[in-house]
């Protein structure tokens, strides 16, 4: 030994660990050696069939493999807005540039019609919609 404790090339002294000063993040603990190891709950591809020789030369059935994949997720349930136009569409009617008022109240803002220079992508996203 040379010194310090040391197990093979792994050091167990202080100055060979990252401190946490050194780091940017912050566990709840002052040495991170008291940091612990949590391991995930959920399953991992090595827990699976095939990793032993006798599995891998078996071959996974298909019954196997169908138990494995997860159901796709209908979306025929959501909920329908019935305030929501029915084809998909914002609105025929582009509006103009919108400007807002000089009283420092951005939440109202007025249509000024379109400027003939063209209109940046936010402007041309703006649509009128009929509430009729």
């Amino acid at each position: 030994m040379n010194g310090g404790e040391e197990y093979g090339e792994y050091s167990v002294d202080d100055e060979t660990q990252l401190q946490p000063e050194d780091t940017l993040d912050y566990h709840g603990v002052d040495d991170v050696l008291d940091e612990g190891f949590v391991t995930r709950e959920t399953w991992s591809p090595a827990q699976g069939f095939g990793n032993t020789v006798a599995e891998e030369h078996q071959g996974e059935s298909l019954e196997q493999r169908i138990a494995q994949e997860t159901p796709d997720v209908d979306a025929s349930g959501d909920d329908w807005d019935e305030d929501f136009l029915d084809d998909d569409e914002v609105g025929d009617l582009r509006s103009g540039r919108l400007v807002a008022a000089d009283d420092g109240d951005d939440r109202f803002v007025q249509d000024v019609g379109i400027d003939g220079a063209g209109a940046s992508a936010e402007e041309a996203a703006m649509h009128i919609i009929d509430e009729s």
